[in-house]
């Protein structure tokens, strides 16, 4: 395993410097489930709560995190991205399934906008569906796939 990128030898936080890397096409996907009742489910899909369309709020808050990415997590390089894409899918009768894609030209991946925004998502979620359900579970926040740059190509097995 190589040393951790944000750590001078010294032991001291710094920002990686990529500015010898060269601008490649950076893509990453990741994903994410809220876990809840069926009925809550039926809710959600079917427009019924209170808050309205949480599914349309949830990836309008997802595509706003990819772009607030590096205010929030230390050390995060400011890009410029091209291309945002939220899905959504009910892989069971208790599930909400969000997968977000994020384009970049830059000199560092976006694995960390693709994350960033799938946790946003399912926090959303959770916040607009819990006056009905406490009970929610946030789950599986994993990098599915992420392409371009000096380390390759990862796919999720």
């Amino acid at each position: 395993m190589s040393e951790l990128s944000h750590f001078a030898k010294d032991g001291s936080s710094h920002m990686v410097d990529v500015g010898g890397k060269p601008v490649t096409h950076r893509m990453a996907r990741a994903e994410g489930c809220v876990l809840m009742q069926p009925a809550t489910l039926r809710l959600l899909q079917q427009k019924e709560l209170a808050k309205g369309d949480v599914l349309e709020v949830a990836r309008l808050a997802g595509i706003m995190a990819t772009k607030r990415t590096s205010d929030l997590i230390p050390l995060c390089h400011v890009l410029p991205l091209e291309h945002v894409s939220v899905q959504f899918s009910f892989p069971s009768e208790n599930c909400v399934r969000t997968e977000v894609r994020v384009e970049a030209t830059a000199k560092t991946g976006v694995e960390m906008e693709a994350l960033t925004a799938v946790s946003v998502i399912c926090l959303t979620i959770y916040d607009m569906c819990k006056a009905v359900d406490r009970a929610m579970e946030i789950g599986q926040i994993r990098l599915l796939e992420k392409s371009g740059g000096r380390s390759g190509h990862f796919v999720r097995e």
